[in-house]
């Protein structure tokens, strides 16, 4: 255990997001500041951070196109890896490689863009061997939370025989690495997506084939034909409730997203005729052994065989501001890692 401020300089650089208020309305900055480790919420952990990424809720946030943060001001940056340098916990000692992932940074508490970050022990995980610093996030939230699914169907006794696994919203991070990590464990994957352009691309990841989204007609029978043993679900809406009722005996949807909406409009008869399991996939409320379980699969045999085409981009701290619109218009292919000291 170690509590020593020694190596931390009194101020350092952080992307800090605020709300002000103009007039009657809510107005959202963010920028780059230099603060204290003072100015952090409180943590038991205080980590010198090597690597960050972008997500989607990452752009949302820093540029006030999305209501993701609950308090102000905090850092940004939902995701983090580093070198402890600081522990009041017995768990972690200076020098410890570690990541944090799916714990409201950026949300409930300061976030991974900083020099330092300061966070609660219970969600620091340790580095597995055989991932680097820079791995862990170029997996991020985005790999950890496909890894929790994958990991819950097959608890659940998905298996490959029972049929293809559908994995909507495929071009998205979640969907990319469900995609890739899912044919390396031996399934048949089929990617569900609107953007036929991405064949190439789907295809290198493991898909067997695509399934444009717009040339679906889903019905509205209680029960359809039989199409997939299981899924994994970005989208929700009517494409979940779709799934649950073309999902085989004994299949699992793994309910991730709600991209096409919140609500689902099914019955009871896929789930009591059929045996189809529904198990939503929250990767923030997450018990530690689980976590530091699905991370250490992520480092065997649910590591990504195609991490560099998934996330092919790093780009300088000094460059985080001018990424995030493209994150907000959809045009972004891949995922990007924002190295904020990768001399660790």
């Amino acid at each position: 255990m170690t509590e020593s401020r020694n190596e931390i300089p009194q101020k350092f650089t952080a992307f800090r997001i605020h709300q002000n208020s103009v007039g009657d309305k809510k107005v959202i900055t963010s920028g780059f500041e230099k603060i204290s480790l003072d100015d952090l919420t409180a943590g038991e952990v205080v980590i010198k951070v090597a690597y960050s990424d972008i997500n989607y809720k990452d752009a949302l946030a820093a540029t006030g196109k999305g209501r993701i943060l609950r308090t102000y001001p905090l850092v940004g940056g939902i995701d983090l890896s580093g070198i402890v340098v600081s522990s009041s916990d017995s768990r972690f000692s200076q020098g410890d490689k570690v990541l944090v992932c799916g714990a409201q940074l950026s949300e409930l508490y300061d976030g991974g863009y900083s020099d330092y970050a300061r966070v609660k022990a219970d969600s620091v995980v340790n580095l597995p061997d055989g991932i680097s610093l820079r791995d862990a996030m170029a997996l991020g939230t985005a790999g950890y939370t496909a890894a929790i699914a994958i990991q819950r169907m097959e608890d659940n006794g998905q298996k490959p025989e029972f049929g293809p696994i559908l994995v909507t919203g495929a071009t998205g991070g979640v969907g990319s690495f469900a995609i890739n990590m899912l044919a390396e464990l031996g399934y048949d994957v089929v990617a569900f997506t609107g953007k036929s352009e991405q064949k190439d691309y789907l295809t290198s990841l493991g898909a067997s084939r695509l399934l444009n989204r717009h040339d679906v007609e889903m019905g509205k029978k209680p029960l359809e034909s039989i199409l997939w043993g299981g899924a994994v679900d970005n989208v929700g809406g009517e494409t979940l409730s779709w799934l649950t009722r073309t999902t085989n005996v004994w299949g699992n949807i793994a309910s991730i997203g709600l991209a096409g909406g919140v609500k689902l409009d099914s019955t009871v008869m896929p789930f009591i005729l059929r045996g189809v399991s529904l198990l939503g996939i929250n990767s923030v409320e997450m018990p530690i052994s689980v976590r530091t379980k699905a991370w250490h699969r992520l480092a065997t045999d649910l590591k990504p065989s195609k991490l560099d085409v998934i996330s092919p981009t790093t780009i300088a701290f000094s460059d985080l501001p001018n990424a995030f619109e493209a994150y907000v218009e959809g045009s972004v292919t891949g995922r990007t890692v924002v190295a904020i000291d990768d001399s660790l």
